[in-house]
């Protein structure tokens, strides 16, 4: 149980969540046991072309998170530090499933301490369950009529065959 002094313990988990995962939630789920609240924020960023809009993206995981008090779901356009500091956060959260990931998500970390010392990068590993999952891998494979199960969360498996539908 927390003092009355505490300040909770925030991470921020960004992404573009184009679509929300099973490791995604996996590594939200594990992360509650760390932190004491985390900000799931669902990156606008103007180089990726996303599958779904922003609002697709805010839904699914809005759907697939369900109401925890423990978790806020938001989108932002602009620096992570920004936002981490709006929100109180203590951490920015990533995941990592390979030693190809840490080189990318080093040098992000090392960006975002320069622009605010206040703010640690916590990386999780990846469940092993999850560590060949990727949005990116999730999409083609839906694209081309795989198997989704047990990959991304039922709703989200629909939405993603109906894209391909239409």
């Amino acid at each position: 149980m927390q003092s009355p002094n505490h300040s909770p313990r925030i991470a921020v988990y960004p992404g573009t969540f184009d679509p929300v995962t099973n490791g995604h939630l996996d590594l939200v789920d594990r992360a509650l046991k760390l932190f004491d609240k985390v900000v799931i924020a669902i990156g606008i960023n103007p180089v990726k072309e996303s599958l779904f809009t922003l609002e697709e993206r805010l839904e699914m995981v809005r759907e697939t998170i369900g109401t925890n008090g423990r978790v806020k779901i938001t989108s932002f356009d602009g620096l992570l530090v920004d936002l981490a500091d709006k929100y109180g956060a203590c951490a920015i959260l990533r995941g990592l499933r390979a030693v190809s990931d840490f080189d990318y998500e080093l040098q992000r970390a090392l960006m975002n301490r320069k622009l605010s010392r206040e703010i640690e990068t916590v990386f999780l590993m990846t469940g092993f369950r999850w560590i060949y999952i990727s949005s990116t891998i999730v999409k083609e494979a839906a694209r081309f009529g795989g198997s989704l199960e047990g990959l991304v969360p039922p709703l989200v498996e629909e939405r993603l065959r109906k894209a391909f539908r239409e």
